[in-house]
């Protein structure tokens, strides 16, 4: 009997340890794809990049890496004059990207590993996954990952897995890091 294959979209390394972990637990064959043109700067998508590439040998999966698609001004473009409603655009980006692919591969569902952080608008990453896939064969395939929140912490700190202190957008480092400047 083969395992349902699903297309996980990865955000960093350390957000996917316990979603993949869950997923083959549950029977899934996973396979990640790291599509994030809203991580800012380029050498942050670097160091997330390695992330998730060490993060996929220590689980043993196939990531899909869309470098040639890596576009901060893509991003910017999406979310301008949009800054209040920039995540909803940002998840949308990203998702889109995701349904494509795995539509393209034949897979059976699709999914992201932003619905493991705590800090992420999580009803509408449910909402847009759940739209993309509307009755299609494709299937959004939703689980509130954010259970195994410090699961994924724990272990992203055992493995040395590189942890960033912001989503990735310029956004979201400004009101981060803002604190700073009042210092």
């Amino acid at each position: 009997m083969t395992r349902p294959k699903i297309l996980l979209h990865i955000c960093c390394g350390p957000c996917a340890i316990y979603p993949v972990e869950e997923l083959q637990k549950q029977g899934f064959d996973p396979v990640g794809l790291f599509y994030n043109p809203n991580i800012h700067p380029l050498q942050e998508y670097l160091r997330r990049k390695q992330g998730v590439q060490e993060v996929a040998d220590h689980l043993g999966i196939k990531v899909i890496f869309r470098d040639e698609e890596y576009d901060p001004e893509k991003y910017f473009r999406h979310v301008v004059f949009r800054e209040n409603m920039r995540c909803y655009h940002c998840y949308q980006m990203r998702l889109e990207r995701t349904y494509s692919i795995a539509s393209r591969g034949k897979f059976d569902f699709f999914s992201s590993t932003l619905l493991y952080s705590k800090f992420q608008k999580h009803e509408r990453i449910v909402e847009l996954g759940r739209s993309l896939a509307g009755e299609g064969k494709l299937r959004f395939y939703y689980l509130d990952f954010r259970q195994g929140w410090k699961y994924g912490v724990d272990k992203s700190k055992e493995w040395g897995i590189y942890r960033q202190q912001y989503c990735g957008c310029l956004y979201s480092e400004v009101e981060r890091y803002s604190k700073e400047l009042k210092g």
